[in-house]
């Protein structure tokens, strides 16, 4: 049975402390990590290959392209329905792009090829 004279609370109450007396420093030091600031170096690595292409969507291949996301739903749920895995990704000119893997991309495009999304 723990003495009933306070000594149990002072660990806790010290690392609440240690951790409020931390964040202080920190926040006076400039280390803000809650404001979010623009990145200095941004046009340095702006074209690297490690950051990839904005048209770079790795494994996966476009197999429909569409302006309305309803249309790209349905163009979703048909070819899930045919068995094939899809998602979708936006272009940075605002279309969606229905993606499949590349194993699949034939039969996925012939699927929809009667499409008003192609």
């Amino acid at each position: 049975m723990p003495p009933s004279d306070g000594w149990y609370l002072l660990g806790p109450f010290i690392a609440v402390a240690l951790v409020g007396f931390l964040g202080a420093i920190f926040w006076r030091m400039g280390l803000q990590w809650t404001q979010a600031r623009e990145d200095p170096l941004r046009e340095l690595y702006e074209g690297l290959a490690i950051f990839g292409d904005a048209e770079d969507y790795g494994l996966l291949c476009p197999a429909a392209a569409t302006d309305d996301p309803g249309i790209a739903e349905e163009i979703r749920s048909l070819l899930s329905a045919a068995g094939i895995r899809s998602t979708s990704a936006e272009r940075p000119d605002g279309r969606l792009l229905v993606l499949v893997f590349p194993e699949e991309v034939d039969e996925a495009r012939r699927l929809v090829g009667g499409s008003p999304a192609l």
